[in-house]
């Protein structure tokens, strides 16, 4: 099987590698996309670590990637309140790492703010949850980076950032406007950062409800790989628009 398109958005987790296990067929294809002059790009909805920390990991596990490779959702959350909402105060339940980003970026971070954000927080405690229901119960806007439920790890499944925010929703009533994957916001921003059409894009990911949904909401080849988190047996309750384009077991199947 062969896909020839411009540009190739790599997934991460689930997709390229595994916790800490990488696939080596998939540095292995990586490569060849390169030697092929193709245009690859990195895209993690996972917003608990820094696009400098993913440039590192990808260097360590064979992948040589550029700075201009690295997109998470945290960047698209970033943007969008540098462009919609200058000026707002944020308050963060997330990571140092991505806090630091926000910061970075000059998005002033507030314990009385006017706009929640909540993330994949691997150092959530109760006082922030505390804090951000009360903030979203007085007015606050709620923002979340992105939906995922579950984050894969070598050692199976654990909270990611859709959990955090179906609690917050269910003390609240709050549902929150959603970043990343699948969501517009991405798909455009993917398409500006690129200078590549969807319809020229393909995205590889192991997940049905955010990569897939990306690639068919916004006019990119959907190609699934089952080396994460969706099984087979998923597929056959999908509906047309639902299902990917192309299903592999792994990236190797295209070596």
């Amino acid at each position: 099987m062969k896909i020839d398109k411009k540009l190739y958005i790599f997934d991460m987790d689930g997709t390229i590698y595994l916790g800490e296990n990488v696939f080596p067929f998939a540095v292995t294809y990586i490569k060849r996309l390169r030697e092929n002059g193709r245009r690859v790009l990195f895209f993690t909805n996972n917003a608990s670590k820094s696009p400098e920390f993913y440039i590192d990991r990808l260097t360590r596990m064979g992948f040589e990637p550029k700075d201009d490779e690295i997109m998470t959702s945290g960047d698209v959350t970033i943007r969008f309140l540098k462009e919609k909402r200058p000026g707002k105060s944020v308050y963060l339940l997330g990571t140092r790492l991505l806090k630091k980003s926000f910061s970075d970026a000059g998005i002033k971070l507030s314990n009385n703010a006017d706009i929640v954000v909540s993330s994949f927080d691997t150092e959530l405690t109760y006082k922030k949850v505390e804090r951000a229901c009360t903030l979203i119960r007085n007015g606050a806007e709620y923002l979340c980076t992105h939906p995922d439920f579950n984050c894969p790890t070598e050692d199976g499944f654990i909270p990611d950032s859709g959990a955090i925010a179906a609690m917050i929703t269910a003390s609240t009533g709050v549902k929150p406007r959603y970043f990343g994957k699948p969501y517009a916001d991405t798909a455009e921003m993917i398409c500006s950062y690129t200078g590549v059409e969807a319809k020229d894009a393909c995205i590889f990911g192991d997940r049905l409800y955010t990569d897939i949904a990306l690639g068919k909401n916004s006019g990119m080849t959907a190609v699934l790989v089952l080396s994460g988190e969706t099984k087979k047996s998923e597929l056959s309750a999908l509906t047309k628009e639902q299902s990917p384009d192309i299903v592999l077991n792994s990236i190797e199947d295209l070596l």
